[in-house]
């Protein structure tokens, strides 16, 4: 089964006082329907970035190579086979596809709801963007049906109300109901529980699982923490300065991690057995400074002489787990790239 996104290659630039820096640099990965993608990484690792550049939503300036491949209705009304390079459409196929094809549920639904606009006409403003023609009467229809279906309870009263007269909790349910209500194949939830306490978040995390299985969604998921994204994500693609640093399936990166920055993100996290935290030594370098080699060199307590040599390739540790770190046994290069794009099948949570 083709992948409803095929990202290879994706390489984003922004303008600097010392010349062009990378916050995402020559990224690679497949999303299947019906699977959730966990990025992962600290501040600036380039997750938010890499959310645009897909959402066609880069700041002034910037400028994007490689392919982002989005298969599925595309904006105008084909199905099954139609693809289209994001990285390469006009804005107004990208406004087209925005919503209907791929849709963004954004990090503080508090900024991103218009606050002087009932919360009920900012979902009916969602479909009627891509459907013009429909009635009045249907739109409204379809709009409490969305808002149902991100659990918003007694619809016909929050769809009369704004946004600081809702929870922050209700504030995201109504984000994910205008993301999903003109139907699109692929949701990206950046940080979707952040600033959310611990009760809610837990329901936002399993209205989403439950989306998800229901709709076929393929999913990118975006986070920093690794309690969150081991409870929904398929799959992991942790990043670095701008790189996949390791990819692999949830559980077996999070029970058996292969790159130096995978193994201190799981050491600095809290965890219900009382233990000292051990946090990673020193900070993210700054994109216009980076080190030669390996970004996460001056930071490793495994750091040899070849670690400053070159930047290391993603490492094949098993048919669908790699890292990019010279302490992996090597593999050819084709058989990495292969390797960090080839989704794996969604697994049964067994905990």
């Amino acid at each position: 089964m083709e992948p409803v996104l095929d990202v290879r290659g994706l390489t984003v630039e922004l303008p600097a006082r010392a010349g062009w820096v990378r916050p995402v640099n020559d990224v690679s990965f497949r999303l299947a329907a019906g699977e959730t993608l966990g990025i992962v990484g600290e501040s600036g690792s380039g997750k938010t970035i890499l959310s645009l550049a897909l959402m066609g939503l880069l700041p002034h300036g910037a400028r994007a190579s490689g392919e982002a491949i989005l298969r599925g209705h595309v904006a105008d009304g084909a199905t099954g086979g139609a693809e289209r390079n994001i990285l390469n459409a006009t804005q107004e196929r990208l406004r087209a596809m925005r919503g209907r094809d791929i849709a963004m549920i954004f990090q503080e639904p508090m900024t991103a709801l218009n606050p002087v606009m009932r919360v009920g006409a900012q979902v009916e403003e969602a479909i009627r963007v891509h459907e013009p023609k429909a009635s009045d009467a249907d739109i409204r229809r379809r709009a409490m049906e969305a808002l149902e279906k991100a659990s918003v309870p007694d619809v016909e009263r929050r769809a009369r109300q704004y946004a600081h007269q809702l929870s922050g909790g209700l504030r995201q349910r109504v984000m994910i109901a205008m993301a999903l209500a003109a139907g699109p194949r692929l949701l990206i939830a950046d940080e979707p529980t952040t600033a959310l306490d611990v009760t809610v978040q837990k329901q936002i995390l399993e209205l989403l699982a439950r989306l998800r299985s229901e709709l076929k969604l393929a999913m990118l998921f975006i986070t920093h923490d690794l309690g969150v994204v081991a409870q929904v994500a398929d799959r992991i693609a942790v990043m670095y300065c701008g790189r996949i640093v390791e990819t692999g399936p949830a559980l077996e990166v999070l029970r058996s991690p292969k790159h130096p920055y995978t193994e201190g993100l799981l050491r600095a996290a809290p965890k219900l057995v009382r233990e000292k935290l051990v946090p990673i030594p020193g900070t993210v370098p700054p994109l216009d400074a980076l080190p030669p080699g390996c970004a996460f060199s001056p930071r490793c307590s495994y750091r040899v002489a070849e670690c400053d040599a070159r930047v290391p390739s993603l490492r094949s540790v098993n048919s669908v787990h790699s890292a990019r770190c010279i302490l992996v046994p090597g593999a050819s290069a084709g058989a990495l790239l292969d390797a960090s794009v080839r989704p794996a099948a969604p697994q049964k949570d067994t905990r």
